[in-house]
């Protein structure tokens, strides 16, 4: 679910003082994206909204969200009136994060 050799690239790649600063930022960000995301009734600019959702999950290593979130947008992008099971990516956001925030510290731990 989580790719921890990337997380622990990022970490490299920022520093470790900089890390906690830009993984707040990270979930700030999509968690605003789900939000919107989560109002069903307002699916425009859909497959824009999965490929910065897929972009921004590589970038922390979230691997099945930022799957789901490919899947959504490469059928969206070949047949704009394509069936994208929003649940499913919701429900993969919510568990990856919590994996994330559950076992970050001993992940990473140096």
């Amino acid at each position: 679910m989580i790719d921890w050799d990337r997380v622990a690239t990022l970490r490299e790649e920022v520093g470790a003082e900089d890390f906690d600063e830009v993984v707040e930022l990270f979930l700030e960000e999509v968690d605003a994206a789900i939000e919107e995301l989560s109002i069903k009734e307002n699916q425009t600019a859909l497959e824009e909204k999965l490929h910065f959702l897929k972009g921004s999950a590589l970038s922390l290593g979230f691997e099945h969200f930022s799957g789901l979130c490919q899947v959504g947008e490469s059928a969206l992008s070949q047949d704009s009136s394509a069936a994208v099971d929003i649940d499913e990516i919701l429900q993969s956001y919510h568990q990856s994060r919590g994996v994330f925030l559950d076992e970050i510290s001993l992940k990473l731990a140096s």
